[in-house]
């Protein structure tokens, strides 16, 4: 077993001690509660792993020492964190509380860092747990999202430090470089006024589908941190109404919601709460009818206007209980009236004033929601007047951006209403329907509902048939929806491997080699794409790629390798004699961490396979 020293079951019984750790109440009590539930995750994948034998005992002492090394590390580190953390009162130091924050998102970095590199090969993993594993992966991922990307060597040397809080004082934090593993930001850009277009960052690669964002300088980040420490001072001296209190992160609420059993909570910790997969309120632990979310008005007011009686900065966003910059509630109220308007043209003028206000915010993307315009934009969907289609569809592509609103899409019934555009619609409409679908389908559970609507083949015939953004907007979606294995085979079925290859050859200017491998790495697991994978002959093309392309390409064209000639003797020595040998080694040597897993696994298995 990789580690030596560390076995699955000793894991076992470490994660047992995390769960009997008792719940933290100071502070940090969401960071503890995320945090065990995410570990909890990981249970059956190293029940599954402690059960079985890996598949080949020599590429195992290569390829899963790195992974298996992380995994321990990691869950060493999240039993001290949370061992610690419990004992954060909120009048902690600030050097205190930055340290353990800190400590948060070293743990949470290096859990997603291994399971992003856990090689399913060797393991007869099943499709359950493996989707388990991809869960607890996605909600990782989330979390550091919110934590912030930071220096991958300042995280490693973090893990390995002894919990005393002295040792924090003089680390500092820099946001200059880009995770290892895949953790990058999803970042949607605002439609521009003069191109009105629509709000995706577009790159020239996947990038594994996910856009990076811009991180803060380290002066900025420190000044953020000083404003939030002045504020939580001042606060400190009143005694806050308890009532104002989120009851999951002891904070002054900003945007107070009302959830199913009629309790409040500050929306962002509520909606993270149910995004984890909890179906609970968690003051009542009662049982959620439903996952809707109210605005609670009265209480923003009363809010707001405690802030002005004792001269606090009022939470971020609103003044007076309204929103700052943002539209008139009773103008978008009266817009989203003239979308039911019998007058087409009055029609056409309404949904474009939305898009126009949905692109310039969030405040006015929550705005338009509240005001009932969802429903009413996706009826708009399958308008026969074609600007009213084009920006109807952009209207919910641009609300989509904000994660609440995608719930309530979704609820509107929208995918088929989109998937309509995606298939008739114009050029435009078609490329912003696809961009739609990918930002609904980072929410897990609307992988499955997209990828059984029919979206799949109508994104494979943009992919091959549309405008150089088209393309990227379908490979993008494509990609996404391929992590969930459901969808790996209906995507073959409707093509997808035979566009993907003729890209891999493409040599125009607008050539999208990066994308294609991207999503044939994804692809390459499931035996139905390594079947069309190896009819379409596309080893030759592999070998070219890994002999002269840019370094994240060679990896993904190793990663493919590995998977089709696995096990499999005849395709091994069929490489070997196109010319792979010499790209391995140099990729084993030079490659990222990656690459040199899957180049070292594929030289042992030619070294084997001539023997």
């Amino acid at each position: 077993m990789a580690g030596g020293i560390v076995s699955p079951a000793t894991l076992l019984d470490l994660i047992t001690d995390i769960v009997e750790i008792p719940l933290n109440a100071g502070i940090f009590k969401k960071d503890c509660a995320d945090l065990t539930r995410r570990v909890c995750l990981l249970t059956h994948l190293l029940e599954e792993i402690r059960d079985s034998t890996p598949i080949d005992s020599a590429a195992s002492s290569s390829s899963e020492n790195d992974w298996w090394s992380d995994l321990v590390a990691g869950l060493q580190a999240a039993k001290r964190l949370l061992s610690t953390a419990r004992f954060q009162a909120r009048d902690s130091s600030d050097g205190a509380a930055k340290r353990i924050s800190f400590q948060f998102q070293c743990v949470t970095w290096k859990l997603e860092k291994a399971l992003s590199n856990l090689p399913y090969d060797l393991y007869d993993i099943s499709d359950e747990v493996g989707e388990q594993v991809e869960l607890a992966r996605s909600q990782l991922r989330r979390a550091m999202q919110r934590y912030g990307s930071l220096n991958s060597n300042k995280f490693s040397s973090a893990l390995s430090e002894p919990m005393e809080i002295d040792g924090f004082s003089n680390i500092k934090i820099k946001v200059e470089e880009k995770l290892e593993s895949v953790s990058e930001t999803l970042h949607f850009v605002e439609e521009e006024e003069k191109q009105d277009s629509p709000p995706l960052r577009r790159s020239s690669s996947i990038s594994l589908a996910y856009y990076l964002s811009k991180d803060a300088d380290t002066d900025r980040l420190d000044k953020m941190v000083n404003k939030n420490t002045d504020e939580s001072k001042k606060s400190d001296k009143l005694t806050i109404p308890v009532d104002f209190l989120c009851p999951v992160s002891l904070e002054l609420m900003k945007d107070p919601v009302i959830v199913a059993t009629g309790q409040t909570y500050e929306r962002a910790y509520i909606q993270r709460w149910i995004d984890c997969g909890n179906l609970t309120c968690p003051k009542t632990q009662q049982k959620l009818e439903n996952f809707t979310l109210t605005p609670n008005y009265v209480l923003r007011s009363l809010i707001s206007r405690w802030c002005t009686e004792h001269n606090i900065e009022q939470p971020a966003g609103y003044i007076n209980g309204r929103t700052k910059n943002s539209g008139d509630m009773s103008v978008i109220r009266a817009l989203v009236q003239r979308l039911s308007s019998r007058s087409t043209e009055d029609r056409r003028n309404a949904v474009s004033e939305i898009r126009s206000l949905s692109k310039r915010s969030t405040d006015n993307r929550i705005l338009i929601a509240e005001a009932g315009a969802i429903p009413v934009l996706v009826n708009l969907l399958t308008s026969e007047d074609v600007a009213t289609q084009e920006n109807a569809i952009t209207c919910v592509l641009n609300l989509s951006i904000y994660e609440n609103n995608k719930e309530l899409i979704m609820f509107a019934g929208a995918v088929t209403s989109i998937v309509q555009v995606l298939r008739a619609g114009t050029m435009e409409a078609r490329e912003n329907a696809a961009a739609t679908l990918f930002s609904l389908s980072l929410a897990d559970e609307n992988k499955i509902i997209i990828g059984g609507s029919g979206a799949i083949p109508a994104l494979v015939d943009l992919l091959e048939n549309g405008t150089p953004r088209g393309k990227k907007d379908a490979a993008t979606a494509l990609f996404n929806l391929c992590i969930y294995h459901g969808n790996k085979g209906r995507a073959v079925r409707a093509g997808i491997v035979t566009a993907l290859v003729k890209m891999l050859s493409d040599s125009t200017r607008h050539r999208m080699v990066d994308e294609a491998l991207t999503i044939l790495s994804v692809l390459a697991n499931n035996q139905d794409a390594k079947s069309a994978i190896v009819k379409a002959n596309t080893l030759p093309a592999l070998i070219g790629i890994l002999q002269t392309d840019q370094t994240r390409n060679r990896e993904n064209a190793a990663a493919i390798l590995l998977s089709l000639c696995k096990r499999d003797t005849e395709k091994l020595v069929s490489i070997g004699r196109l010319g792979a040998v010499v790209p391995l080694m140099d990729l084993s040597k030079n490659g990222t961490e990656r690459g040199k897993r899957k180049a070292i696994s594929l030289l042992e298995l030619l070294r084997k396979a001539c023997q």
